[in-house]
């Protein structure tokens, strides 16, 4: 077993409705998806943000794209138009997850780095992408 961070294992995204902040970690494959829907519990999340989050934490499986929607409630500060933090719609709120530790197989640790691999081939350095705009031609 290796201590790693989350950021290892998925991908996230947040935002934000009044003082709730949602977070959709999305694993980098099935076996990943597997273990995040064991691992990543409400308690867990809660006490990562340790007194950042005054409400529940709610977490839902979401299967069919190997996902989990994360609830964090009373989160904000109250919100965008009432808190007196830097980041009021909680975009960050999915970096700071990314960076909760967990305890990982170093084969699904090799999984990852696998689809990293793929993906930095087919999207990395130097490669051109599908929409790329040619300004020459505007």
């Amino acid at each position: 077993m290796k201590k790693i961070l989350l950021k290892d294992l998925a991908f996230a995204r947040s935002g934000d409705k009044g003082d709730v902040s949602n977070i959709g970690v999305m694993a980098k494959s099935k076996n990943i998806y597997d273990f995040l829907a064991k691992t990543i519990t409400p308690e867990k999340v809660k006490s990562h943000f340790r007194g950042m989050v005054k409400g529940n934490v709610e977490i839902y499986p979401v299967p069919k794209i190997d996902s989990l929607e994360v609830v964090l409630r009373r989160a904000l500060g109250g919100g965008a138009t009432c808190t007196l933090r830097f980041d009021q719609t909680g975009k960050s709120m999915c970096c700071a997850l990314l960076r909760m530790e967990v305890e990982v197989e170093d084969s699904l640790l090799e999984e990852a780095k696998a689809v990293d691999a793929s993906i930095l081939q087919r999207y990395g350095e130097g490669k051109e992408m599908a929409y790329e705009v040619q300004y020459d031609s505007l």
